[in-house]
């Protein structure tokens, strides 16, 4: 089959990573095919721009017969399974749907995959959750996991039966263990979103004080955009085998907030010792940026690195957006919004 001929199908079509990965396979020439859940409120703006070349299945993880008609309906070479309950707080609110979500909705995927055509590839986005309260620093394919919230157990078990399904049925079936990729089409619960939003609000006097949690967590943040080249390139190997894909450098929500206001040419003074216990505090003329502890997590995730050095020599990757480029673009595009808005 020559590549103007592919045919690909994604969950999670209308999300940040979604959008970015439609329309990363549509100037690869491929037919690009999404699932969406019918819902009251239907949310299509991150692919609106290019809605008019997809197509669209009405499906939904929990329900497996509707799996097996889209499936067979579509006919894909390539799936790329993105779908879930993705916010970590949600999952302790919600962890009986997290599981139903982001855990079994990998199997009934899988389950289905092999009844239709076991010759589909299927690629599951695994998440640097499932490293949690980390054995090693950084962190590699080998590392063990150890998973601080429902959400991370959960894609612990969406990797691991993957895994199993391509070992047992000899299927085209990877797992990208993401580490934290971020854009301006990153939802408005993430902290990165949080921080740009606010920072953007605060530039043009719409508020005084941006409220956080934990400053001191440390995360790998990279351009979701640069982040679904490795999805799609982990799906061309001859031999399925999974990766981690991150920056290599971690940053402290503290810095994140310090870029973003640097990307207003604001430069913040801390004042305060302790995060949880007292809170840490930045002030700059009327600015002020606090600490809540109704933010932080019941079981924190300190710090998470990656060493993507196997993506890097075997899949040719690497990001081309740094950590500050991100921000800037991040904080710059949540000004436009907020500009147009009034």
């Amino acid at each position: 089959m020559s590549e103007s001929t592919k045919k690909a199908l994604i969950t999670g079509i209308t999300g940040q990573d979604g959008s970015y990965l439609a329309e990363l396979l549509l100037e690869k020439g491929y037919e690009v095919h999404g699932m969406v859940r019918r819902s009251s409120t239907e949310k299509f703006d991150r692919i609106a721009h290019i809605k008019d070349r997809l197509t669209l299945h009405q499906a939904d993880l929990l329900d497996q017969l509707s799996i097996l008609e889209m499936l067979d309906e579509v006919r894909p070479r390539e799936v790329y399974n993105l779908a879930a309950q993705s916010f970590v707080p949600t999952s302790w609110r919600q962890p009986l749907l997290t599981g139903e979500f982001t855990a079994l909705g990998v199997t009934r995927m899988l389950e289905a995959l092999r009844s239709v055509d076991p010759a589909i590839r299927f690629y599951q986005a695994s998440s640097s959750e499932m490293f949690g309260k980390v054995r090693e620093s950084p962190q590699n394919e080998d590392t063990p996991f150890y998973p601080r919230s429902p959400y991370g157990v959960a894609k612990v078990y969406g990797h691991f039966i993957t895994v199993n399904y391509r070992e047992s049925y000899d299927l085209f079936a990877v797992s990208g263990i993401l580490f934290n990729h971020e854009s301006p089409r990153r939802g408005l619960e993430f902290v990165t979103r949080k921080v740009s939003d606010g920072v953007a609000r605060i530039a043009l006097g719409i508020e005084e004080e941006l409220r956080l949690g934990n400053l001191a967590a440390e995360r790998d943040w990279g351009f979701a955009g640069d982040y679904v080249e490795a999805m799609w390139r982990m799906l061309q190997r001859e031999e399925p085998t999974d990766f981690v894909v991150g920056t290599g450098e971690s940053h402290s929500v503290r810095d994140l907030v310090e870029a973003a206001f640097g990307a207003i040419d604001v430069e913040l003074r801390w004042e305060g010792e302790g995060l949880k216990e007292r809170g840490l505090d930045a002030a700059t003329g009327a600015v002020r940026v606090a600490v809540d502890p109704k933010f932080f997590r019941p079981a924190e995730v300190d710090h998470l690195v990656a060493d993507a050095t196997r993506a890097r020599r075997d899949l040719g990757w690497s990001p081309d957006v740094s950590f500050t480029e991100l921000v800037e673009r991040m904080v710059k595009a949540d000004l436009e919004r907020l500009r147009d808005a009034t």
